[in-house]
């Protein structure tokens, strides 16, 4: 008995390092820094990727700062949750609704950056329980 609470206790404490452990910087990773500036984008759905919205992503190069804007709004703040390989993971809102009016909804963005493009995709996530997942790319503002 005292041998499995024993390595019980030993694999809880390892999963609970491997948890909390964060993998360091690989070569080739982005940098925020990488990311900073003015991007004009599109979200898109459907099988013909019918654009649905415009914006306009405001991106600083540290983890704050960031922030979307779609036309005829202010500016909404973006949450970075992760960073690596080519890739910037946001999360926006909940915030009111582009598409469907008296609806809040928080999206999750993964981008994909490669100089001044970037694509990638998102979850829409409404507060009635349904999602959309779509499609979305910009360029940099020069």
């Amino acid at each position: 008995m005292n041998r499995v609470v024993l390595f019980s206790a030993a694999l809880l404490s390892g999963f609970a390092l491997a948890a909390g452990a964060q993998s360091p910087a690989q070569p080739g990773d982005i940098k925020l820094s990488d990311v900073a500036g003015t991007w004009e984008g599109k979200s898109m759905v459907g099988p013909n990727d019918s654009v649905f919205t415009t914006w306009v992503l405001t991106a600083t190069a540290a983890r704050k700062g960031w922030t979307e804007t779609f036309p005829n709004r202010d500016p909404l703040p973006l949450r970075i949750t992760a960073v690596g390989g080519d890739s910037v993971v946001t999360v926006m809102g909940p915030y009111p609704s582009v598409l469907r009016r008296g609806q809040m909804v928080t999206t999750r963005h993964v981008v994909h950056v490669k100089g001044d493009t970037m694509t990638g995709s998102f979850e829409a996530h409404y507060a009635a329980g349904d999602v959309v997942r779509g499609k979305l790319a910009a360029t940099r503002k020069k």
